[in-house]
């Protein structure tokens, strides 16, 4: 891979970062998915970074339950239905029109069926029973 894509790649992970950490903060910001895209970007540009980030104690097992099997949080599922439907109903009251209402809605449900049918994260490892 040629030097200008290598850093391309990180140009593109680390500005996901930034505003994945900005995400951290200002509540209407999501923080995983920014995360995942700059597992996607770190994994073409710098797999050290990837590593890295999977091994996060914050996010990390957010990232890697996503990268490993797809899975979504409970309270994230929650957070992102709430979050579209809250939307929505900012949008109807706001008279768009029927077609353009029609459509985000159609568009919003679609994605909130995929975000309700990914499995939840499995349970973390237990200390119980180790001396």
């Amino acid at each position: 891979m040629g030097k200008g894509r290598r850093r391309m790649w990180l140009l593109v992970g680390h500005g996901a970062v930034g505003l994945a950490t900005a995400g951290a903060f200002l509540p209407i910001l999501p923080t995983v998915p920014f995360l995942l895209v700059a597992g996607w970007a770190y994994a073409r540009g710098n797999p050290e970074l990837r590593e890295r980030m999977r091994n996060d104690p914050r996010f990390g097992r957010a990232v890697r339950e996503w990268q490993d099997r797809g899975a979504i949080p409970v309270k994230a599922k929650v957070m992102a239905v709430g979050g579209m439907s809250s939307s929505f109903a900012i949008l109807a009251l706001s008279s768009p029109g029927y077609p353009v209402l029609a459509g985000t809605g159609a568009m919003m449900a679609a994605v909130a069926v995929y975000v309700v049918s990914r499995p939840p994260p499995s349970a973390p490892p237990s200390d119980k029973g180790q001396a």
